[in-house]
């Protein structure tokens, strides 16, 4: 079965005013367009187009059968940086959204950090020219280097370089200490951040600065702005995915691009906010192993299909790229999907079922359809389902 979709955009400050509309082709709201949610997420569910197909349901959560779909896939577009946050692992959710019904907290109580006991992994195919993000952390050694150009940038600042000198040792322990640190509270930390915004101001050729300019842009004087020092930064080019495990520490600075995520609303957050921060939940779910922030790589199971496959079962995404050849591309439909069509015009045909998509529009395909062929291009589709 093939059934319609659409959602309006999210607004949240954040966003673009142009970046959705224009891949999209519809028209902009005038205002800040963040996300596109296409999924049962009681949050922002996806209207039904076409309610008799659905049981008479107006939206996916409302839908019996699709209320319990393990993903949303989104259309972001940032125009500004997201906060620092970090997700739990399936482990972790359930433990903690247990811990905090036996407390009695409500489900809508400020308090809560596990809305649901569910993990929250997440991936980002980048469409912009670049596509910028914070992502886990790196060497702390190299955040050493990077704290003492700013201060020799500087002249100094007797904070700035006594925080340098303590990124040595070994770095998940020295990556734990300095995060609760910069979160904790000390006075010194508005120094340190006053130290390190005054250092990058005059060192304008430098990645690490740019970083910090940016950020103290968006969020003057938060914390986050050192520890995002500690922190990857990772540039994407179009075509390319970033994936987001639990414990991963990350915020998106700038770019449009495509994410699919589980369905859960389990946020921890670790700056570069006005929203809560709870210091030791956080630090609990942190990896603190260094990485590079490397893009997850595709499988090209037939020409003009690739597929970016996590180490989850909620989700995997799929770009289907056709040209005017008459080629037909092939894609199996491990569970219930969502596809979206960002270019173009494509024809989607199924076991029971044939549907047209062009540019800007979205549908639900149930699994019962086995397979999609996908021809009659040129044209772009994204496809979301399971991981099976």
């Amino acid at each position: 079965m093939f059934v319609r979709i659409g959602n309006t955009p999210r607004d949240y400050a954040w966003g673009s005013t142009t970046a959705i509309a224009g891949l999209l082709g519809t028209e902009p709201s005038g205002g800040p367009e963040a996300e596109l949610w296409l999924g049962a997420h009681p949050g922002s569910p996806s209207r039904v187009l076409d309610p008799q197909l659905a049981d008479g349901a107006e939206n996916l959560a409302e839908w019996e059968r699709t209320s319990d779909l393990p993903y949303l896939l989104k259309v972001l577009a940032a125009d500004g940086p997201l906060s620092l946050q970090a997700h739990p692992s399936p482990e972790q959710a359930r433990a903690g959204f247990e811990r905090e019904n036996a407390a009695g907290l409500a489900g809508d109580s400020p308090d809560r950090n596990y809305k649901d006991p569910f993990h929250k992994p997440e991936l980002i195919f980048a469409l912009s020219d670049p596509f910028e993000a914070l992502c886990g952390f790196r060497d702390p050694a190299e955040s050493r280097a990077a704290l003492e150009r700013l201060a020799a940038a500087g002249r100094g600042g007797a904070v700035l370089t006594g925080f340098a000198r303590t990124l040595d040792g070994e770095p998940g322990a020295v990556l734990r200490r300095a995060t609760e640190w910069l979160l904790g509270g000390d006075t010194d930390v508005d120094l340190l951040v006053a130290e390190v915004v005054a250092a990058a101001r005059a060192l304008p050729d430098d990645r690490d600065a740019d970083t910090v300019r940016m950020l103290d842009d968006a969020f003057p004087g938060d914390p986050g702005i050192v520890l995002a020092l500690l922190l990857n930064r990772a540039t994407l080019r179009p075509g390319e995915v970033l994936y987001l495990p639990a414990g991963n520490i990350h915020a998106y600075l700038r770019g449009l691009g495509i994410e699919l995520m589980a369905a859960s609303d389990n946020v921890l957050r670790g700056g570069l906010t006005r929203k809560r921060i709870d210091v030791p939940e956080l630090v609990s779910v942190l990896d603190f192993a260094p990485i590079r922030a490397t893009p997850l790589a595709a499988e090209h199971p037939s020409a003009g299909v690739e597929v970016f496959r996590p180490d989850v079962p909620d989700f995997q995404l799929s770009r289907v790229e056709l040209g005017d050849d008459d080629r037909t591309a092939r894609l199996p439909l491990p569970g219930t999907a969502i596809a979206l069509c960002t270019a173009g015009s494509l024809e989607l045909t199924g076991a029971g079922g044939t549907l047209v998509l062009a540019r800007g529009e979205a549908a639900l395909v149930t699994a019962d359809e086995g397979e999609l062929s996908i021809a009659s291009g040129p044209g772009t589709l994204f496809v979301a389902t399971p991981n099976r």
